[in-house]
């Protein structure tokens, strides 16, 4: 009977290793919310559901999603060189006086 059971378990855990029903469910509710069709129009029942089912099979990135910023001030722009389009050139420079090998 021991026997039994512990094939029972090792088949079921390969199946359920093969199948991943966890990523499956993962990636359909992550589809389901980021398209906003079926989201918007699914009722508060659905979407809380979705929103429930994406909690508990990506909690990071739910928590990412939700997160707060601590500063709500935008950081400053990077600064830009005004003069960029002068400074571009796909070209080889034409070669100086002397030897050009």
């Amino acid at each position: 009977m021991t026997a039994l059971a512990l094939t029972v378990a090792l088949a079921a855990g390969y199946l359920l290793g093969r199948l991943r029903p966890w990523r499956r469910l993962g990636d359909w509710t992550a589809d389901q919310i980021r398209h906003t069709g079926p989201w918007a129009r699914g009722g508060h029942l659905r979407q809380a559901a979705l929103a429930l089912a994406h909690l508990l099979t990506a909690p990071r990135t739910s928590q990412r999603i939700l997160r707060i910023p601590a500063d709500p001030v935008q950081p400053p722009a990077p600064a830009r060189d005004p003069d960029w389009a002068a400074h571009r050139s796909t070209r080889i420079p034409p070669p100086t006086e002397g030897n050009p090998t």
